[in-house]
Formats: structure tokens, C-alpha cells, sequence
């Protein structure tokens, strides 16, 4: 391949070659003198290179660590030249493979902060957030370049790699959250399922987290970092007994790849879910399988974000849920709203709606929005129960709660996410009740559309019913709107309910 140019000072001129996925490339290697005197000091190398446009998405550059290394050190810059307006400049993301190998799904990953870092280590009793502690152990551990986006110049790139020789440490066994918190019984219990901390590319440290989610309002979390499990154990002390509660905390992974990103909510602690695959390479069904293996749900996140590779281009078969309202209302939430709403026509096989905050550091708000579960008690499985049955709904903040259903033909009764069992000429009501939505109109969304909207009293707490048949809607679901600020446009949502089926 023209324009991919390398260099390590005496370390000689690399080959390059196709390795894994057909849209990965491996450079040539870096080699280290074992420890001399043995235990003690540490060697550098330098690698220089040049990726031209069009380059593949992962770019792997070997390094032969010899025995006796008790630390591997990398650092990283590349060149961010001025570009016309409306082209991409540079932009390379970096993590590494250990001694096992950099197969798709295999035990290589040992870390990834895409671009939120410029640097890392990883030794046995410690590592950088987004890089799993554990032995340096002697073999071609892999350093994994991510060209995100590439000047029309290229994206000259400098690595440098240091090894530390001495003993190896003792790598601490992982405590991760327990599946159970003191609940409430069956009830409600509110949510924010996609969270961002220092371990990926957020700034807020766990602790702050949890701190945000209590005064949230929230009963459970999922935490979610591009591309790496290693937040999973960096939560003990977080969820126990505590003023304002306990807080279920769930492990997961935000399932980054370059045609759209996964939420894996509630994966088993440890679990690391692979990203390097696009649509074309048919291996979404896979991995999607490993999460639910994992014990975890499938959640395409903002489906229809304009960031790039942020759009979700593999279809909605796996998905056990979908996320159409990420952060403060937008238009893009609105797009995935209607998106979303398209596919309920006949409720059979269908997927529940949730809602996530996205945050990432100040002032974007934990639990804004938030999923309010229908759940047995406040426990993984619970929680994930009532997520894949649609018995949810979302609300911007825990100021906003809902009572939503249907009744009619001899008393029968359907909540959030079930259907009434009744005749297609059998008169229903539907009945909303509402509190904490001031200035806010109320509306019922059919297959039809919206055929009934009704302005809440100015306290904001208010009850709203409409009467219809199966055979005029075949679902009703409900949204709570603020008042419009652009003419012809609606409002943005304070609330939103999964959907009601009507009929047999």
C-alpha cells in the first residue's frame, strides 16, 4: 500500500501486511533487548509513520516484549494540519493487544481510550482507566492505531513504547458490583443505562458518578465505556448502604464501531464485547449473541446521531431495545422517535424504546433523560425483565412520573408494554395521569398518528382520557410535551411511554 511510511531509528524499515479483518493492516515489528542487568532499567523506542486517506480502520503495530518486563509504557502524537472547511482532519485513536493475539472476540484486549488519551501503562497490580491491569508476559503484544478521520495530507504519527524490566507484582482480584440493592418490591424504578466515566472518554470518576445518579433521583446505573470493561471493578463502596439509597449498579460496554454504537446493558462483569466490524463484514449478529450470552440486552444507542460513524447502519433485528431519546431532547431524538415509532404497526415482535443521559462530564446531567422500569425488585434480572418487555417509560428528570393504560370489555386492564385482549369493535379508554410537567400538553400516538392532545393544568399534574376501539388504533402510546419553541415544530419530550397494543 503507496503513502504508508514508518521508521524506529535503528530498529530498520517495516513490511507491512493484511492480517484479521479485511480492514485492518499490521506494520512491521518493534524489537527490545531482554533486561541487562537483569531486573533493572528500562529501554525506549520510537516509532514514526505516515497514514494516507483511506487508510484501514485499525492499523497494528507489533512489539516483541522479552521476559523479565514488569511495565509497558506507550505514548502518542500526530500532526493536526489545517484543512479546507467541510473536510475531515486527523484524528487517530489507540489502545493495545496483549501477548494473545488481536483475533476478533479473542483474550488479547488489554485496553482502549480511543482519542481521550495520549498515553498509557499497564503493569500487574495497576493500570491507566480503559486498560486492564495484569503480567507484561513475554510474546508480540500489538499496539492498535484507529485512524478515526484523515487529512487530505495524511496523519503523520509518532508512537513511543518503553519498557520497564523488574519483578512482576501481584495483579488484585476484581470485586464487581453485586447483581442485588435493597428495593422496594415491585415497583418503579428509574434508570440511566448509558453513562460515561474517566475510564473511557468522560470526566467524571465513578464516585461522582454514583454521587450524580443518587441526586438524580436513580435506583440503578449501567456504566458504559467506549470499547473496554475495565470500569467494571472500579465501583466497591459505591452501591451499599447509603442516605440516599442503595444504587444497582450493572456493568456494561458502549459497543463502538464504525457504523454505529451498541449499548451492552448488564453484561456479566468482565465481559469485553469486540467493536472492529462494520456492516459490510456480516459479524454485528455475533457479537450481538455474545451479549445476550453475557446475560446482557442489545440497545443500538442514538440510531440516528450525525457524528461520524455514530448512525446505525445494522438494522434492528438483534436489538432488544432501542435508545431513541440520548441527552437533551433534539432533533436527532425526534428523527429516532418517529423512526422507532413506524415499527410498532402490529406489536408483534416489537422493541421497547429507553432513554439514556449519554453524560460525559459537566454540565451534561446523570438521569437526564431516565428510564423508569416496571420491575419485580431492584436486581439485574428484574430490571432487564421489565427493559425487554417494554414495561418502561422515559422521563427527563425524576420530577416527571406517569401512570399510563388501557381498560374495556369486562373490566380487563393493560399497563405500559402489554396489550388488551379485546374485540375490534369493544370500546376502550385510555387513561394517563401525570405529574411534575408543568406548561406541558399531553398527546396520544397511535398507528395513526396523534389523535388526542390535551393541555395539563398549570401545576402540571393532571389526568387525561380518550376513548377509542382496537379497530381505530392499534396501539396508543403517550407523550408529555413541552410547549413548542420554533413555530410548526413540536415540543421537546418530558415524558414518553412505550406502547399499549389494542386487540386480540
Amino acid at each position: 500500500m503507496t503513502g504508508l511510511t514508518g521508521s524506529t531509528g535503528s530498529i530498520g524499515r517495516r513490511g507491512l501486511f493484511v492480517t484479521g479483518a479485511a480492514t485492518a493492516l499490521t506494520l512491521g515489528g518493534v524489537s527490545f533487548a531482554s533486561a541487562d542487568p537483569p531486573g533493572s532499567g528500562e529501554e525506549t523506542r520510537t516509532v514514526r509513520g505516515t497514514l494516507p486517506p483511506g487508510s484501514p480502520d485499525y492499523v497494528y503495530l507489533p512489539v516483541e516484549v522479552p521476559r523479565g518486563v514488569r511495565e509497558i509504557a506507550v505514548s502518542y502524537t500526530y500532526e493536526k494540519p489545517p484543512v479546507p472547511a467541510g473536510t475531515q482532519g486527523n484524528a487517530l485513536d489507540i489502545g493495545i493487544f496483549d501477548e494473545r493475539g488481536t483475533d476478533l472476540g479473542g483474550r488479547g484486549f488489554r485496553g482502549w481510550s480511543g482519542g481521550a488519551r495520549k498515553e498509557f501503562f499497564i503493569r500487574a497490580d495497576a493500570a491507566t482507566p480503559g486498560y486492564i491491569p495484569g503480567p507484561v508476559r513475554a510474546g508480540t503484544w500489538n499496539i492498535a492505531l484507529g485512524p478515526y478521520t484523515t487529512a487530505p495530507q495524511g496523519l503523520p504519527y509518532t508512537v513511543t513504547i518503553t519498557l520497564r524490566f523488574g519483578p512482576s507484582g501481584k495483579t488484585p482480584a476484581a470485586v464487581y458490583p453485586p447483581e442485588r440493592a435493597k428495593g422496594r418490591g415491585r415497583a418503579w424504578y428509574r434508570g440511566d443505562c448509558h453513562l460515561h466515566s474517566v475510564y473511557s472518554d468522560g470526566r467524571r470518576t465513578p464516585a461522582e458518578i454514583a454521587a450524580a445518579a443518587r441526586a438524580a433521583g436513580l435506583d440503578f446505573i449501567n456504566i458504559s465505556e467506549h470499547n473496554t470493561h475495565s470500569s467494571h471493578s472500579a465501583w466497591q463502596g459505591l452501591w451499599g448502604p447509603h442516605p440516599d439509597g442503595e444504587l444497582l449498579i450493572l456493568t456494561g460496554e458502549e459497543v463502538t464501531t464504525r457504523n454505529g454504537h451498541v449499548v451492552a446493558v448488564a453484561t456479566d462483569p468482565g465481559t469485553f464485547v469486540d467493536w472492529r466490524y462494520r456492516a459490510r463484514d456480516n459479524r454485528f449478529g455475533h457479537y450481538a449473541r455474545e451479549i445476550r450470552r453475557a446475560g446482557g440486552l442489545v440497545v443500538p444507542a442514538h440510531p440516528h446521531a450525525t457524528c461520524i460513524g455514530c448512525n446505525w447502519k445494522f438494522g434492528f433485528g438483534e436489538a432488544d431495545a432501542v435508545e431513541v431519546w440520548n441527552g437533551p431532547y433534539t432533533p436527532e431524538d425526534e428523527v429516532a422517535l418517529a423512526s422507532w415509532d413506524n415499527t410498532l404497526t402490529s406489536g408483534r415482535g416489537w422493541t421497547p424504546a429507553i432513554g439514556n443521559s449519554d453524560a460525559h462530564r459537566e454540565p451534561q446531567l446523570v438521569g437526564m433523560p431516565q428510564t423508569v422500569v416496571l420491575a419485580h425488585d431492584l436486581t439485574r434480572e428484574a430490571i432487564l425483565a421489565g427493559i425487554r418487555a417494554g414495561h418502561s417509560y422515559i422521563a427527563e428528570s425524576s420530577s416527571v412520573s406517569l401512570t399510563f393504560g388501557a381498560s374495556g370489555g369486562r373490566g380487563r386492564h393493560a399497563g405500559i408494554g402489554d396489550r388488551l385482549p379485546v374485540d375490534a369493535d369493544t370500546p376502550v379508554t385510555v387513561r394517563l395521569e401525570v405529574t411534575g410537567a408543568p406548561g406541558c400538553t399531553a398527546h396520544f400516538v397511535t398507528d395513526q398518528g396523534t389523535l388526542h392532545t390535551a393541555t395539563l393544568p398549570a401545576s402540571g399534574a393532571g389526568t387525561v382520557e380518550w376513548s377509542t376501539t382496537p379497530q381505530y388504533a392499534t396501539y396508543v402510546r403517550a407523550e408529555v410535551r413541552h410547549a413548542p419553541t420554533v413555530p410548526g415544530l413540536p415540543g421537546a419530550l418530558a415524558a414518553l411511554t412505550n406502547p399499549v397494543f389494542l386487540g386480540g
